[in-house]
């Protein structure tokens, strides 16, 4: 066989199936060229689709031995060793004739299931993360489970936080009455009058935004002074 004349009939032929996008590089000692391939969904410079450029040079005996590849070039993944131990099976499998096209279409056809694993992939983790967020969206609208203890010892942290007890102490120093809502804010049995009630086990579901604006209620506490509750309104 003629080696030489071999190889010089097969760059012509795929100079004229990868027309503007077969690359000789080398003419001597042997041929050198490169081809790039790259799935549907490339696009330059982002995330989407896979590409590299495949680099053949033919030895003295090939194609009855297999020709160099190198695998330069490639955006989007990693794996070209991957695709050389597949390029090197195709090789083997295809000895005495030869075999670029098939190189080439075995490694395009690589390249696109490498593409559709990625695709899924990004499309199962962001599905998972709406499924996240979207349950943390429901926790946040259902509300607080407590229990009897966990909500005394919330009732604590809030109280002080709002000066209650602060409050409470001033007053009793100082002589001052409280006023309604300030006694039961500041009352611990009025806490547990009505959790007494619960057995151990049962839980409650407190919505923790109900007692954020407690200053914001016009509550007047004040005691009328006049007030008689043996004069009805109509006697005036």
């Amino acid at each position: 066989m003629d080696y030489k004349d071999e190889q010089h009939n097969e760059i012509e032929a795929l100079e004229s199936i990868y027309c503007g996008e077969l690359e000789i590089l080398a003419i001597e000692p042997f041929y050198t060229f490169a081809i790039p391939i790259k799935t549907e969904e490339y696009e330059p410079e982002t995330e989407n689709g896979l590409s590299c450029r495949l680099e053949f040079t033919y030895t003295s005996k090939y194609p009855d031995e297999p020709l160099l590849v190198s695998i330069t070039e490639q955006e989007n993944f990693d794996e070209d060793e991957k695709l050389k131990a597949h390029l090197a099976e195709q090789m083997s499998e295809n000895l005495g004739m030869v075999m670029v096209f098939t190189l080439v279409s075995a490694a395009q056809e690589w390249l696109n299931v490498q593409w559709d694993k990625i695709k899924l992939r990004r499309e199962e983790t962001a599905a998972q993360k709406l499924k996240e967020e979207e349950e943390a969206e429901r926790r946040r609208f259902e509300g607080t489970r407590v229990t009897v203890e966990t909500f005394l010892s919330w009732k604590e942290k809030f109280d002080e936080e709002m000066g209650y007890k602060k409050r409470r102490e001033l007053a009793d120093r100082e002589g001052k009455k409280l006023t309604g809502r300030e006694l039961f804010m500041t009352d611990k049995t009025l806490d547990q009058s009505d959790l007494k009630f619960l057995d151990d086990g049962d839980v409650v579901k407190v919505d923790e935004s109900l007692f954020q604006n407690l200053d914001d209620l016009d509550l007047d506490d004040e005691e009328d002074l006049d007030f008689d509750p043996n004069i009805s309104d109509n006697s005036a």
